[in-house]
Parts: structure tokens; sequence; C-alpha cells
């Protein structure tokens, strides 16, 4: 029986708490602090850090596969740093028991319950620097997916993976649930014989009889970067220090389409100094996943839409892997800060695929980018936050998903690109192999990043650009950097070709010089049709292409959209098939944007989402449940 403490809410506001993160102890030295650790505010966290807080992390779990759930022990070492008590981040966990380092009970109590879950508060005596939480997981632990046979490539075998950022770890391991808090961590996890279980650690290339997996994780990272997977899962290298995970039907295509793993960790570490995780490892989950990918330290986790069949997605697994500096080495410190995590990755990504691939390569993913920004923008000033077009953003109160929009992706970009074309690109490549080095595995926040640039690089070069506005202020400024691409612009001619005058006058699709044209350029094709095409149009476009049966999801999906809004009906069993099996965002918020535009539209997309929605990742499911304001049962 638990001895129950009087529970204090820890933080005293209407909607928001807030947890301490640790401030940049770089600029501690420099103000000339010493002492304990000082700490700023996370509003997406009970934790209290600057009280106690976690420093490595022993989790022993089962993963029952037939109840869907998880079941085991977290234990923690813990740095005391004042106050008689320790905070950690749950929901809908059910805690069984909690019990200090000499194996006795420990006083402990659940806050009352909000949209980020409920406080563990354990009662620490004097000299209890361990806890051990005994738990198990509820059906309402968003970061977990689990998936039956029928929902995965193999339909043999049943398949789990996690997803934890923003702040969704909490709902898989009691945590300190907040970016601005690194820990390291073992793990034992015991899974059924006939499945394989692989982390964000190092990591097993073969099944084992028992179904008994040891991992360790020896760097500390943010609790949102803890990932696991459990399936029937293979192991193909792609490299001395690279391979691929996948089910068994997809390893060798997956391997072949990203064979260049190794040539990306070699250009990376050209650019900004040595790889830090030892292995870099990609596994290729089922179609739910609900991003492109998630930047799991040694590990990340891929959408199967990447394989496409030419290798012309992989810059996807050149921004995972550049997050193994931005963002995994140097980390926004609460999730106001993410910009910082997303617009240096996006940077980085560029400059190992420009080196790989060459500059109109650059060029066309860049002028995408910025198209993508343009209409994000939009959306966001005609919404009910027009601040969020901001780069610091304030979401206290809010779900931090809220902020993880192209505008902390692109408009960072479009920043450090200006930055760059300002000081000079050898100047900035040394600026920014700097900043990994002295920030490395710590947490920072914007302001420390502001204060840091000035100092190193803007103020000695006497650089002047508006560094306020770009991070503080919505939309872009008069001095952003417009990307062109030639490539784009032969497009654009051949656009102009088609669609010129009546459909009668205009060159026929077949006739159009098309010849070796890419993924990008078919997108950006795709995005500038000219609205109000006719059935004929569209079938004289589908014949000559084959949209409708392109194996590539990038261009799948921008066709779709133009079939939606030019009410091309013979694409819309195409249409429910696209939406019921892919889970990724990135494709279902434009399709179901574009669907309910119309009432008829409006009625489809609710008839294809009530069938779909249980394919979808709970991230996936809170935004087209708002979008599509679901009266259905929400997750």
């Amino acid at each position: 029986m638990n001895h129950i403490l009087r529970f204090i809410p820890i933080l005293c506001t209407c909607v928001a708490f807030a947890a301490c993160v640790q401030a940049d102890p770089v600029r501690h030295m420099a103000d000339g602090h010493g002492g304990a650790s000082h700490y700023t505010m996370d509003p997406h966290s009970f934790a209290r850090p600057d009280e106690a807080v976690a420093t490595h992390l022993n989790l022993d779990i089962h993963v029952d596969m037939g109840r869907q759930r998880i079941h085991g022990t977290a234990t923690y070492d813990l740095k005391r740093q004042s106050g008689d008590s320790v905070v950690f981040d749950t929901y809908g966990l059910s805690i069984e028991k909690v019990t200090l380092g000499d194996g006795s009970e420990a006083k402990h109590a659940l806050g009352d319950s909000s949209s980020m879950g409920r406080a563990l508060k354990v009662a620490l005596p004097p000299g209890a620097n361990k806890v051990a939480i005994t738990y198990s997981t509820g059906p309402e632990a968003k970061a977990l997916q689990w998936l039956s046979p029928g929902q995965t490539k193999d339909k043999q075998h049943p398949f789990l993976f996690t997803q934890g950022e923003a702040a969704l770890t909490r709902s898989w391991i009691p945590i300190q649930d907040s970016p601005g808090i690194r820990i390291t961590y073992d793990a034992h996890v015991t899974v059924p014989q006939e499945l394989m279980a692989v982390m964000s650690a190092t990591n097993p290339q073969e099944r084992n009889s028992e179904g008994s997996y040891r991992f360790r994780m020896d760097k500390p990272i943010p609790s949102y970067l803890i990932a696991l997977a459990v399936g029937d899962i293979h192991f193909k290298a792609t490299g001395n220090r690279t391979g691929v995970y996948a089910e068994r039907s997809m390893v060798d295509t997956a391997a072949w389409e990203l064979a260049d793993m190794e040539k990306m960790v070699e250009a990376a570490e050209a650019l900004y100094g040595p790889y830090r995780w030892g292995r870099y490892d990609v596994i290729i989950l089922p179609p739910s996943f609900p991003f492109g990918g998630m930047e799991n330290p040694c590990l990340t986790f891929a959408t199967p839409t990447i394989i496409a069949g030419d290798r012309t997605l992989t810059s996807l697994i050149a921004h995972e892997l550049a997050h193994s500096w931005s963002g995994n080495l140097v980390t926004n410190a609460t999730w106001n800060d993410f910009w910082l995590n997303e617009g240096f990755t996006v940077y980085f990504e560029h400059r190992i695929t420009e080196a790989l691939y060459g500059k109109d390569y650059n060029d066309m993913t860049t002028v995408l980018g910025y198209q993508d920004l343009l209409k994000t923008i939009a959306e966001i000033d005609s919404g009910k936050h027009p601040e969020d077009s901001a780069l610091h953003l304030d979401l206290a109160g809010r779900d931090p998903d809220d902020g993880m929009t192209d505008v902390a992706y692109e408009k960072g970009y479009a920043l450090l690109r200006l930055i760059e074309s300002k000081v000079g690109r050898p100047d900035f490549d040394a600026f920014l192999r700097g900043y990994f080095d002295h920030f490395a595995f710590q947490s920072i926040t914007t302001d420390t990043f502001k204060a840091y640039i000035r100092k190193e690089l803007l103020g000695p070069k006497q650089v002047d650009l508006n560094l306020d506005e770009w991070i503080d202020k919505p939309g872009l400024p008069a001095n952003v950097l417009v990307p062109t691409s030639e490539k784009f612009a032969e497009v654009d001619k051949e656009l102009s070709r088609w669609s010129t005058g009546a459909p009668a006058k205009g060159t026929p699709a077949k006739l159009l010089n098309t010849q070796g044209w890419n993924t990008f350029q078919w997108m950006h094709f795709l995005r500038h049709l000219p609205p109000g095409e006719t059935p004929a149009r569209m079938d004289e476009l589908d014949a000559a292409f084959h949209f409708s049966a392109s194996g590539n999801s990038e261009i799948l999906a921008a066709w779709l959209e133009q079939c939606v809004k030019n009410n091309y009906q013979k694409a819309f069993p195409k249409l429910d098939e696209f939406l019921t099996t892919v889970g990724r965002r990135k494709f279902l918020i434009p399709l179901y944007q574009a669907l309910i535009a119309t009432k008829e539209g409006r009625e489809r997309a609710l008839e294809i989402y009530a069938h779909a929605r249980p394919n979808y990742h709970s991230v996936s499911v809170r935004t087209i449940d708002d979008l599509l304001q679901w009266k259905g049962p929400r997750s």
C-alpha cells in the first residue's frame, strides 16, 4: 500500500505548468557564477530539476504485444539540488509502486490530470539519490503505436514503435520530460521470441532466441529521443558504421535506396566535425509513422514513403543525420526554442546534399522549402495565432506540437542562409563547427544563441541583419533571400507550353520536354498546374505521365492534391487508398485541407477519415481531428 503525500500543485496558473530547465552553463561561467546550476522555465513539464534532476535511467520492461501494454521499472540516479522531493511527468501510466535505492517504499503522489498528464511527486529522505518506479502503460499512451499484422508490410507479425517528440515519452516512461534535462540510459527489454527490439542506443543486428535485448546510451540525451521499436525486424549493412533495419520484404530495397548513408556521414563530418554517436542506422517503419523521420540517436526512425525506387528522396536521411549535431548534440532547451533544432538541421541537410548531389539539387529543394514556408505563413496569418510565424515562440498553455510548423524549419534555414551570405561561407562554417563543439551535449535557449552569435560572429564581422526581427517577430523580414532554380525555370517553360491558351491550342502533355526530370521537378510542375482544369485535361496528364500509378509518394501526393482541387473523380479511389494507408502528417494535412474546401469534399473527407483514423498515430490523429472538427471519439 502506498503512503500518499498531500499533493501540492507545481505551478499556480489556470492552464499551464512549468519545469525548470538548465540554463546555459557556459553563460553562467562567463558571468562568473558558480555553485549550483541555474534553470529557466519549461512550460510543458512538471519536473523541478532545480530541486532534484535525473542523470541516468535504468529501464527494465516487458513489451506485451497481445495486451498492447508495456510493464516494468524505471530506476533513476538523481542529482539532489535542493528540497526534499523529485517530480516526474506521466501521462496515462499506472504507477504500481515507488521505492528508494535501499529498497524501502517511497512516499509518492500523483497530481491532478491536465492536457500534459499528471505530475508524480516522490519524497526524498536525506541522502536518497535513487528512485525506482514500477509502472505499466495504459490505452492512452500517445507515444505508442501498436500495429496488427495486417497493418505491417509483411502482414505476419504485430509491430510497435514509439514517437516521443515533443512531450509524449511520459506516456510510456515516467520521466522528467523536458528537452532541457539530459540523461544517459541502459535498458533491458523483453519481447515475444519471434520479434526483435531496437532502441535509440547500441543495437543488435540479429534476433535472439530468448526475446531479451539489452541497450546502452552512454551520452546524455533529452527524454524525447528515447525510442523503441519491436517487430519482425531485419538488418542489412550499407557501410562500416551504417545500415538499415526493416521488415523482411523491405530490407533489401531499403538498403539499396539508402546506399549513400556512409557517404552522408563522411560529408557531414567534413563540414562540422566528428560524428559522436558510434553507428548511424535507419529503421524503415510501417506507413502509419506520422513524420518523415525522427532523429533518435544511433537509429533514425523513417517513413517508408522515402522509398521511391530512384534514391531521390534521401535528403530526408541527410536531414535526420544532421540532427546528430543540431538537435541531438545541441538541443533546444524548451519547445519555444524548437527552431534551434530544425533551422540549423535544414541548413546542415542542404550542405550535405549539395556536397553529394550538386548545386542544382540544393537549389530545387531550397525553392520547394520556401514555397512551403510562404504557404504556412499565410495559413498562420489567417489563424488563431498569427504570432506563430516568429521563430522564438510562446507556447505556454498549448500543445508543443503547435510550434512544429515549416516556420521552425524553413524560416530558420532562411535566416542561416542570410547570415552565410553576409559573413561568407568559410567564416560561417568555422562558426558552426565552433558552435557545435562549444555547446556539445547541452540544451540552450534562443537568448543564449543570440548572445553567442553576436559575440562570436556578427559582432567581430560588424554585421547587422535585424536578428531580433528575424527571431522574435512574425512573418518574413524584407532582407530575406528569395531562392531560385534553373531547373525549375525549365519546368516553368514546359508548363507554360501546356497551359497557354485554350486547351486545344496548348502543347499536348506527351510532347512536353520532360525527359530526365527528377522528383523535385515533377513536384514543382504539379504544384503550379493552372486552377480549374477539366477532367479531359487531367486525363491527358495522367495518360502521359502516369501520376496515379506513381510509386513515388511525393509525386503521388502532389498529384492527388490537384485531383481534389479540380474534382478529378477518376483519381478518388487512389486518394482513398492513399489516405487510408499512409499516416505521414506532411501528406495528410494538405489533402484533407483540399477536401474540406467544398461541401462535397468535406463529406468525402469525413467518410475516408472514419475508416482511416485507426491507422494513424496519435500525433496525426490530433491534427486531423482538429482540422475536420471530428465529432467521433478522440484518442
